[in-house]
């Protein structure tokens, strides 16, 4: 059985504010981990500081919380309160994210991604256990940094990671490693070069799931997704070290040329079935233990819109939620 079952929250179209009922389904139906994200929705950490006081049995963390979008002493701050909050139950997971988040959107510069993940990975350890940092890192300058309220159990820092460079950096430093945009037959390549000899070390992948039996619907959404992030530069790099260059390369093309139609119709239901869980609620079940089954310690299913939930509200949500509780 496995040991850690995750969903990503917020869950699409339920108002945070409706969320106690959809923590306590999720707790009730076997879900040890709450995960969220962070893009252009809600902030990673609010919902998590919903689900601490309502439910507080369930491990949090954060997949990820951006390294350019917060200044250092602002993301210990954030990361020192909800430890405080949830003592012993959150992961913060930190990563580069993209160009678009911290960019344009942020007004960050996105520059030596790497390097501005190492060097918050190590500020943030120090901070965090309460340490005096005062130290020139090569992307950030820290005078006389001292958190007021260190908490009582700093929580464990992971790092998103794609390729090698990453991946290794992960394995020496880090707590753990998230994993993104990948089918359960990507995982033995991918931690080959995340070797670590921690028996603790968590490995952490948000697998996306569109729990319909509609396959025309599910390959619809998964290539509208496929289009708009393995385009990006560093997730096109990472799907061609994993060797999908020749099933990948014909929309790659068409979405360079600004084709975007085209684009779409290039990307081969082989692709979608590879990386977007499909199938019956049960199916996508079984498929996501797969993964465990491959190496990964918490499998976080990310939901994608189905027929069946746009018509059916909240009592298919929490069937739905049911039906994918891990299998015994």
């Amino acid at each position: 059985m496995l040991k850690r079952w995750g969903m990503t929250v917020p869950l699409a179209g339920v108002p945070l504010v409706d969320h106690a009922a959809v923590f306590g389904a999720l707790t009730d139906a076997g879900f040890t981990d709450l995960w969220s994200s962070e893009v252009n929705g809600t902030d990673a950490f609010t919902p998590l500081t919903l689900a601490s006081a309502w439910q507080p049995g369930a491990r949090l963390g954060t997949a990820i919380a951006p390294v350019f979008t917060r200044g250092p002493g602002l993301l210990a701050m954030t990361a020192a309160a909800l430890a405080e909050a949830a003592p012993g139950r959150f992961q913060l997971g930190i990563g580069a994210s993209s160009p678009v988040v911290a960019g344009d959107w942020n007004a960050a510069e996105f520059t030596q991604p790497y390097a501005r993940s190492r060097d918050m990975l190590r500020f943030l350890r120090a901070a965090l256990a309460g340490e005096t940092v005062d130290q020139s890192y090569e992307t950030f300058r820290v005078r006389r940094f001292r958190l007021e309220r260190p908490p009582a159990v700093p929580p464990q820092l992971l790092l998103a990671a794609l390729r090698p460079g990453m991946l290794r950096l992960a394995a020496a430093e880090a707590d753990g490693v998230i994993l993104n945009w990948l089918a359960a037959t990507d995982f033995p390549r991918v931690l080959a070069e995340a070797k670590t000899d921690d028996p603790g070390f968590d490995v952490v992948a948000r697998i996306f799931v569109c729990p319909t039996a509609d396959a025309a619907h599910a390959r619809t959404v998964g290539r509208r997704m496929i289009a708009a992030y393995l385009t990006v530069p560093a997730y096109l790099e990472f799907h061609r070290w994993l060797g999908r260059e020749p099933v990948l390369a014909p929309m790659w093309k068409a979405w360079a040329a600004g084709d975007r139609k085209a684009a779409l119709a290039a990307i081969p239901d082989e692709a979608v079935d590879q990386l977007i869980v499909h199938g019956t609620p049960e199916e996508c079940g079984l498929h996501v233990a797969r993964y465990a089954e491959a190496g990964v310690k918490v499998p976080v299913m990310a939901l994608l819109p189905t027929p069946e939930l746009e018509k059916g509200g909240p009592a298919a949500l929490k069937a739905l939620i049911t039906a994918l509780r891990p299998p015994q």
